[in-house]
């Protein structure tokens, strides 16, 4: 126990803070020693201030566990933020500049020039950013964004294919109502139907891919010149955001390619084993009919994401079928894969 490191949680009560809160129940380097939400839910035993969603019970101490103000008094040094974006900029800078360290899963600093945009399959190198952000901002501590889980999803599927040139990408996802938060959509809404638009999705598909595939040289990052176009859905699945994706790339591969570079694609979190890792971040099915968020959401503990129906396009040049969790590697898992990270690059 004394190896471990103390974390917090912000915006503990939500989707993604309950599972941040079961994916750190027994981590082997991390422990929950202090949870925060909204004044509504401050000085509450956490059992009576969260509508508990997951299968699994409230782990027993942090039922018992009283929650705390958004404010940095007596946290610990590591923050996880699963905050709505609404208040996260404020509240993430403030815990910043107390001196913690905030990996966040809100999209406010995503795009900041200074601030990590971390897949650490994808992009470990990324976090050179912190040496700037240390020196333009001045904080004592530092904030480690993921990106959008939708983006996240169909990045980890692109990421394989980068070796062929990829130039172009379109992009139409179905994403689950448990993206939207508790209580979410309207059953009315979304019962028999599907939702064609989600307030600010498509920007973030779109603006956070080329930063995330981008080079750091000389302290920046440069921009991978893929063009994504997006389109945003919602439809009547619990987990598991699905996106159909077309590529267009500079060379010629072969299907047979591409299907191996999926099949063979490793990073760092596989490499030096970490905790959190999938043993295959991307997984691809042969079966016609996969993935489908029924059968292939929780693969690997719903940390890999599963790609299938890789086919010639008469329009581009390959398109097929990318499946992730969306509150656990689209958000949770991929920040507590990015302070497994931190922590073995000695940044925390």
């Amino acid at each position: 126990m004394s190896n471990e490191i103390d974390v917090g949680i912000l915006g503990a009560t939500g989707t993604v803070g309950q599972e941040f809160i079961a994916a750190l129940e027994n981590h082997p380097w991390f422990r929950v020693t202090w949870i925060a939400a909204s004044e509504r839910s401050a000085e509450k035993r956490y059992a009576d201030a969260a509508s508990w969603q997951l299968a699994r019970e409230i782990p027993h101490g942090i039922a018992e566990m009283l929650v705390n103000r958004c404010v940095p008094a007596d946290s610990p040094s590591l923050i996880f933020s699963a905050l709505d974006s609404a208040v996260a900029g404020e509240m993430e800078a403030a815990f910043a500049a107390s001196g913690r360290t905030v990996v966040s899963n809100a999209r406010n600093y995503r795009m900041e020039p200074d601030v990590p945009l971390l897949i650490p399959e994808i992009n470990p190198d990324h976090l050179g950013l912190l040496q700037q952000q240390t020196e333009t901002r001045q904080w004592p501590g530092k904030i480690v964004t993921n990106p959008n889980c939708s983006t996240i999803v169909m990045t980890l599927a692109l990421a394989p294919l980068c070796q062929f040139g990829l130039r172009q990408v379109m992009v139409t996802t179905l994403q689950a109502v448990s993206g939207a938060g508790y209580p979410g959509v309207s059953s009315l809404d979304i019962l028999g139907n599907i939702l064609p638009h989600i307030p600010g999705e498509e920007p973030k598909m779109e603006c956070e891919t080329p930063k995330i595939l981008g080079t750091l040289v000389d302290g920046d990052v440069r921009p991978h010149k893929v063009v994504v176009s997006a389109q945003t859905t919602r439809v009547p699945v619990v987990n598991g955001h699905t996106a159909l994706i077309s590529v267009k790339f500079n060379a010629e591969p072969t299907c047979e390619e591409l299907i191996n570079a999926l099949r063979t694609y490793r990073g760092r979190p596989q490499l030096e084993k970490l905790p959190t890792a999938p043993n295959h971040p991307v997984v691809y099915l042969d079966d016609p009919d996969r993935p489908q968020p029924k059968y292939d959401v929780d693969r690997e503990g719903g940390m890999s994401v599963t790609v299938g129906r890789l086919r010639e396009c008469p329009v581009l040049d390959y398109k097929f079928i990318a499946l992730g969790h969306n509150t656990v590697r689209g958000a949770a898992g991929a920040a507590i894969l990015n302070a497994e990270l931190m922590k073995i690059d000695g940044l925390l």
